[in-house]
């Protein structure tokens, strides 16, 4: 049995639906193939896209040839191809002798560009008009590819084909998404491409799906399904057996425990589900209305009943998801002041890679921004022809101009989010070019840019993120004081020679460090508090102040703001653990975008919520100036965090290449807080089964600081000669973990979405 759930029972006042009606819709099969599907599963999958008779969409089927763009000398053609499951491009890497075939999925794009709207056709692609170019920005690491088309009609196909196909997959529901995945799956499987499916090519498909099932259960399942006898499943046959595959028996059960006999849902049985699950606004008009939504059943609806696959519709649904619906849009008060937020920020923004030799790139501010970053890094340097440029001074990495950086920023700051963005200035130049980059940062974003304070007199507190809608910060010294340097880039070992700092500051820059005063911070206790002055410090820094004077470190940054950055020593662009500084209440805690791991998974657990607008406002304990809150003494235990792991869906297979490779997963449940509630435990493993893995245990955490808390869900593939592989993971804050079943959808290493990959798990918490 599942844990949680009481017996179904009736309630007194429900009416009796008659045993022709219940028996009717829920013994109706799922509807039949739509005329016409004599064509290819992969075809197939595209005509319930809706796209087929697109002239975009038809034109991007049977291919283009671009040419794509990395350097003046490196421009290729190549042959790209619209795969017939409509998520998914083949391309050929050389061409046209011994072409090696790829592929990039629709639901990885980031956003198209037309024209000459990246670094790199900027810098490259003169030769080509604007109209006949495009770029396409992937999410994660992939870099962004350039193409330029034959003609500007061309491109236009494709850029409005790729627009269509992205509203498209965006708009699918769970079910549609695994109904894609795995008619894309029956394409490739089909090895003679007749359309049918002997024995062999069903095992095929079964370990390209990631389980390796027993052949005679298997073989079983097959003749099932083979009505005609022949060894071949055709197209009604094929349905069959992936419904069969595609079955949730632990679905069934909860669906059947409150259906009772009838097998369908009465409004006021969904309504003691929902009740059940702790779901906030419970009624029996939200009932119907989420069998409005979800019903698949014509006939179901007119008499307000859910069957068994409108249940699972809701649970596959955001709605029935981990992550509560109303906290993805913005819900917090946004109307305090800057310092009562915690702030998303990237460290040495402009590398793509390694922090010796990596490539600079206007780029990876554009993808930053893309992520919620609201505070970006600039390391301006001395540079040619009185133009200041960007890079890791004294290494390897590549330049960029100073100007170029800003224009990217005004391009693309406020795209995802309308909030400030704080531009942190490390600057190493001198007087005149101090004085080119106040010149660059006015014209270049006008009006965008705070120049002075919005009320003329002095406050006593930072304006709020409402305040400052669509508005840029600078930070940066103030005054010419050699003493009143920033804290930032404090000198480490190695590190005192490499990064001579600008002993000057020029005027015209001075004058634009308005709200964010870059400032040494010598005490926690100042006797004149300027909620103005900002410091920088290093992680090493920071942990000392954690660990020495922890309270009073948190009443400081209740007032003003905190900016952390990864120690120099850091030379392969590693991050730090980020929860640390958030449970002193530093707000900018500042980490390499371009660096994926579990740090960068918190960060983006963090700021998952609130709309993803990069604001995320503190718990009350961390802005109250005369808080008591210490994160190394938090008090006793305040709410319990049941976690029942029960059963995953469609896990990722890791190596494509050996197709017999099956992975062994387990799941690991960690929480990260305040030292105290800091923990991880995890399931046994599932042997060569990555397809419907069931586990059903139960993991149970004890927290201190529950509103410090983020909750992070890990899949891995268990190996007993070597550390286990990473398979997904999914990070959410505990304020947003909704009770009850809930399905939990994965995301890869780089945050793309693995759908339709999910777990699903029972959440219970409870306060004391």
């Amino acid at each position: 049995m599942l844990c949680g759930w009481r017996s179904s029972r009736r309630r007194p006042e429900e009416p009796r639906v008659s045993t022709q009606v219940a028996a009717s819709v829920a013994l109706s099969s799922p509807p039949a193939p739509p005329d016409g599907c004599t064509q290819r599963p992969g075809l197939r999958a595209l005509k319930k896209m809706g796209l087929t008779e697109d002239e975009d969409v038809r034109a991007m089927l049977r291919g283009s040839r671009f040419c794509k763009i990395r350097s003046r000398t490196w421009q290729k053609e190549r042959l790209y191809r619209l795969q017939e499951d409509g998520m998914s491009v083949w391309f050929q890497r050389r061409f046209p002798h011994a072409p090696s075939r790829h592929i990039f999925f629709v639901q990885h794009i980031e956003a198209v560009r037309e024209g000459h709207q990246s670094e790199g056709l900027r810098r490259f692609g003169g030769a080509f008009a604007p109209a006949c170019c495009f770029t396409i920005a992937f999410q994660g690491r992939r870099k962004n590819l350039d193409l330029a088309a034959p003609t500007a009609e061309e491109a236009q196909r494709w850029v409005r084909g790729l627009a269509k196909l992205r509203a498209r997959i965006d708009a699918m529901n769970q079910r549609e998404r695994l109904d894609h995945w795995i008619h894309s799956y029956l394409h490739r499987a089909d090895s003679d491409r007749d359309s049918k499916m002997s024995f062999k090519e069903i095992k095929s498909l079964l370990r390209m799906v990631n389980v390796d099932m027993n052949d005679m259960y298997a073989y079983r399942l097959f003749k099932e399904c083979d009505h005609s006898n022949n060894e071949r499943l055709e197209e009604a046959e094929i349905e069959e057996f992936l419904r069969r595959l595609l079955k949730r028996p632990e679905l069934e059960e909860i669906f059947h425990r409150y259906s009772g006999e009838d097998r369908v849902l009465s409004a006021s049985e969904l309504l003691e589900f929902l009740e059940d699950q702790a779901e906030e606004g419970a009624t029996l008009a939200r009932a119907q209305q989420l069998i409005q939504t979800y019903e698949l059943n014509e006939t179901a609806k007119q008499h307000e009943l859910m069957t068994l696959d409108g249940f699972m519709m809701y649970l596959l649904s955001p709605e029935g998801a981990a992550l509560d619906p109303t906290h993805t849009c913005v819900f917090q008060d946004m109307g305090q002041p800057l310092a009562h937020y915690f702030i998303s920020s990237s460290h040495n923004t402009y590398l793509t890679d390694l922090q010796i030799r990596g490539p600079s790139s206007t780029e990876a501010y554009v993808r930053a921004f893309a992520q919620g970053c609201r505070c970006v890094e600039l390391d301006c340097w001395e540079g040619p022809g009185g133009e200041p440029v960007i890079y890791h001074g004294h290494t390897l990495t590549s330049k960029i101009l100073f100007r170029d950086v800003v224009q990217a920023v005004r391009d693309h700051a406020f795209t995802l989010s309308p909030y400030p963005v704080i531009l942190s200035l490390e600057n190493h130049c001198g007087l005149e070019q101090q004085a080119t980059m106040a010149h660059h940062l006015r014209t270049i974003l006008g009006d965008m840019l705070v120049t002075q304070a919005l009320d003329s007199q002095t406050p006593e507190k930072l304006p709020s993120p409402e305040q400052l809608k669509g508005r840029v910060l600078v930070k940066g010294k103030k005054d010419l004081g050699e003493d009143e340097g920033e804290e930032e880039e404090e000198e480490e070992e190695v590190e005192a020679a490499e990064r001579p700092r600008a002993k000057q500051i020029s005027p015209e820059l001075s004058a634009l460090a308005v709200y964010c005063c870059a400032t040494r911070l010598r005490t926690l206790r100042p006797t004149l508090p300027q909620p103005y002055q900002l410091s920088s410090l290093s992680e090493r820094k920071a942990k000392k102040l954690i660990r020495e004077a922890g309270n009073s470190f948190i009443r400081h940054n209740a007032r003003q703001l905190t900016r952390v950055y990864p120690l120099g020593l850091r030379m392969n662009s590693a991050n730090y653990s980020p929860q640390e500084m958030w449970n002193a209440g530093c707000q900018l805690v500042a980490l390499n975008f371009q660096t994926p791991g579990y740090e960068m998974d918190l960060n983006a657990g963090r700021f998952l919520v609130n709309g993803q607008c990069g604001y995320i406002l503190k718990p009350a304990c961390l802005r109250q100036p005369d808080t008591t809150f210490d994160p190394q003494c938090p008090g006793p235990p305040r709410t319990s965090l049941t976690i029942q792991v029960l059963t995953a869906q469609q896990l990722p297979k890791l190596n494509a290449e050996k197709p017999n490779s099956i992975v062994d997963p387990l799941v690991r449940v960690e929480i990260h807080g305040v030292p105290a509630d800091c923990a991880r435990k995890e399931t046994g493993y599932v042997l060569n089964n990555g397809f419907n893995p069931h586990w059903g245990q139960t993991l149970q955490f004890q927290l201190r600081a529950p509103e410090l808390v983020l909750v992070r869900f890990v899949v891995e593939d268990y190996d007993t000669t070597s550390p286990n592989d990473f398979v997904g993971q999914f990070t959410l804050p505990l304020n947003s973990l909704k009770q009850g079943y809930r399905h939990i959808h994965l995301l890869s290493k780089d945050g793309a979405s693995l759908s339709p990959a999910s777990l699903f798990v029972h959440i219970r918490i409870e306060c004391s």
